[in-house]
């Protein structure tokens, strides 16, 4: 006997509305989740580790950008990307001022190498010594 199934479109219907009148579920479901997100995220390090390397092994980021197609790329960031965008910046401008300060305090901190005419390769070297300082600020050492 078939196993009988609601119709896709049917189906993507009901997902919608049913998920969007769920905002309140939603929000009181990860209201006090952090603690319990955050052990249960670094628990599974390994696990996260080991699928990465899986997908990586069977090529499925390439065939999924594949499958995905320049068209739907354009069409998302096009369109929900970029009604998402704005307000997504200005939510993230404290968090984002609260991470930059420190890098800034570093290239405000440098002394460079004097500048060199314009085209002389020395001029790379200033470059240089900021990125090199900005790593070591950012992974040690």
């Amino acid at each position: 006997m078939a196993i009988r199934v609601s119709d896709a479109a049917s189906s993507a219907k009901k997902f919608a509305q049913r998920a969007a009148g769920a905002a309140p579920d939603y929000q009181a479901g990860v209201q006090d989740a952090g603690q319990t997100w955050s052990q249960n995220t670094q628990a599974a390090a390994d696990t996260y580790a080991s699928g990465v390397q899986d997908a990586i092994g069977r090529g499925a980021f390439a065939r999924g950008v594949q499958q995905a197609g320049s068209a739907r790329y354009q069409d998302r960031a096009s369109g929900v990307g970029a009604r998402r965008y704005p307000e997504g910046v200005r939510d993230a401008a404290p968090r984002w001022e609260q991470a930059t300060a420190p890098y800034l305090q570093v290239i405000a901190g440098l002394t460079l190498t004097p500048r060199r005419p314009k085209g002389d390769p020395a001029n790379f070297q200033r470059v240089e010594q900021v990125g090199q300082a900005l790593r070591r600020k950012k992974v040690g050492g």
